[in-house]
């Protein structure tokens, strides 16, 4: 059978970046372990254990001989992923073979080193959201001013600037920022425990001294690069955390879901576009349209996002007692696809904030459609503040304004409030004196400034204290 007769992901063929990939790799994941079990034998070791310097300088030097094809060998014999591995470490690290992995139990690899790649998967997330910020702010700044129609409920609503509408979108994003940065920060180690968390395997190598098998433990977790560890623990960290990090992702998955929505949205109105490259095809029927595909495309990979926030919370509800089997299919499917999937989303909004399109004539036209309707109390007020008789005029402006919108939806015509109101003495207005009052930009309120005040008092200092711990990217590809 070919590998065309295999099913393969799409999120790591289409979607994920490789970067999100490797942290999720089988030679991350089993390079891990083996730096797990060097960590434990030095520790060991330097507490009085009898382990040869020559077993450990040949764990040193085999770190990354990663014969993976020579492990499911193992695997398919042993039926059993850690001690496949454990084999196969012996093999390339033999005066090391009878003693790795002593005193530990298959969560001492696997347990510490999904803490690990949640650590180092969450730092590639708060990067990419990061950038998207940086994207979505630059275009928030040149287009502060540029006044267009506000919507609630998707119906026409007061003016406000198509800048200050973008920060919405980044306030999201610094919420999802703040959240990932105390969810890194809570990410603590497993430790060396043991089968059912009670480190009694240890505490024997030790012959019963607690203090070695604490300072084992604090070796262990040191050299891996932690500050903390779970205080106690069954045979797994709590799965508890895995539901915590998958709710974390969803609410960035929320985000950009409603940044893809709000896009779509647009683009039907014809306001803002993707970026659309010289020979994409927006429809394989209809070679006119300019689908906004990518945006869509978020949308569908934030659902995965959302839903998968589920998993975790029914596994950390149904283990029993020290620890149960059943979560480990789910997490090995649930965990990796929440971050992949995610990574995705992020890598499609970087993308499409970097280049939309604005359409600023149908931002104006939009709007003009619209405006003298919500216009009518400033010339109510206008007028009437030179002696006009308020009643009456509030009378005279419902009238026309009831005429106009009938013309349009019975004519399709074009709106002619305005000239109604000019052509009525009793409002004593030109044409000129009423487009005075109807500029757009005296009925957007304080947008601009709040998009100035915003993106220098907020989005300026949250992306100067992201940029020490950003991870270097590549710029991948965009799937169509």
């Amino acid at each position: 059978m070919g590998t065309s007769d295999l099913y393969v992901h799409p999120l790591t063929t289409r979607y994920a970046s490789r970067e999100m990939q490797g942290v999720f790799s089988p030679a991350t994941r089993y390079g891990i372990w083996r730096r797990l079990w060097l960590a434990l034998a030095e520790a060991e070791a330097n507490l009085g254990i009898d382990i040869p310097e020559e077993a450990l300088g040949q764990m040193r030097d085999s770190l990354d001989d990663l014969d993976l094809d020579r492990a499911a060998e193992y695997e398919r014999r042993f039926r059993h992923d850690v001690m496949a591995h454990v084999h196969l470490y012996g093999d390339d690290a033999p005066a090391a073979k009878g003693i790795i992995h002593l005193g530990a139990t298959s969560a001492y690899v696997g347990d510490n080193t999904d803490l690990i790649l949640h650590r180092r998967a969450l730092a590639l997330i708060r990067t990419r959201v990061t950038r998207c910020v940086q994207k979505l702010s630059d275009f928030a700044r040149e287009y502060a001013s540029l006044p267009t129609l506000g919507y609630t409920h998707f119906q026409p609503a007061q003016p406000t600037t198509v800048g200050k509408r973008a920060t919405l979108w980044i306030q999201d994003l610094l919420l999802d920022l703040e959240e990932l940065d105390h969810r890194i920060d809570s990410v603590r180690f497993r430790g060396v425990r043991g089968t059912t968390g009670t480190q009694a395997s240890f505490l024997e190598l030790f012959r019963g001294d607690h203090a070695k098998v604490e300072a084992l433990d604090a070796s262990v977790r040191e050299k891996m690069g932690f500050d903390a560890d779970y205080p106690v623990s069954g045979q797994t960290y709590p799965r508890k955390v895995d539901y915590q990090v998958q709710a974390s992702l969803a609410g960035v998955a929320a985000s950009v879901s409603k940044i893809g929505n709000d896009l779509r949205l647009l683009a039907h109105l014809r306001e803002v576009e993707e970026p659309f490259e010289e020979e994409q095809i927006g429809s394989s029927a209809m070679p006119y349209k300019r689908n906004p595909m990518r945006a869509e495309r978020i949308c569908a990979l934030a659902r995965h996002v959302i839903v998968l926030a589920q998993d975790p919370a029914f596994t950390a509800a149904t283990q029993w007692l020290e620890r149960t089997l059943d979560d480990s299919a789910n997490r090995r499917l649930s965990v990796p696809d929440s971050f992949l999937a995610l990574d995705g989303c992020l890598v499609l909004l970087e993308n499409i904030a970097g280049g939309l399109i604005v359409n600023r004539e149908v931002v104006r036209r939009n709007l003009a459609e619209h405006l003298p309707f919500m216009a009518t109390e400033t010339i109510l007020m206008h007028v009437t503040s030179r002696g006009g008789d308020r009643q009456h005029l509030h009378e005279r402006i419902r009238q026309h304004s009831m005429a106009a919108a009938k013309r349009i939806k019975e004519e399709a015509a074009e709106v002619d409030l305005l000239e109604r109101i000019a052509g009525d003495d009793a409002f004593g207005l030109t044409q000129s004196d009423l487009d005075a009052l109807v500029d757009p930009a005296r009925f957007v309120g304080r947008a601009p400034e709040q998009v100035t005040r915003f993106l220098d008092d907020h989005v300026a200092p949250a992306l100067t204290r992201q940029s020490d711990r950003a991870v270097p990217l590549s710029d991948p590809d965009v799937h169509v």
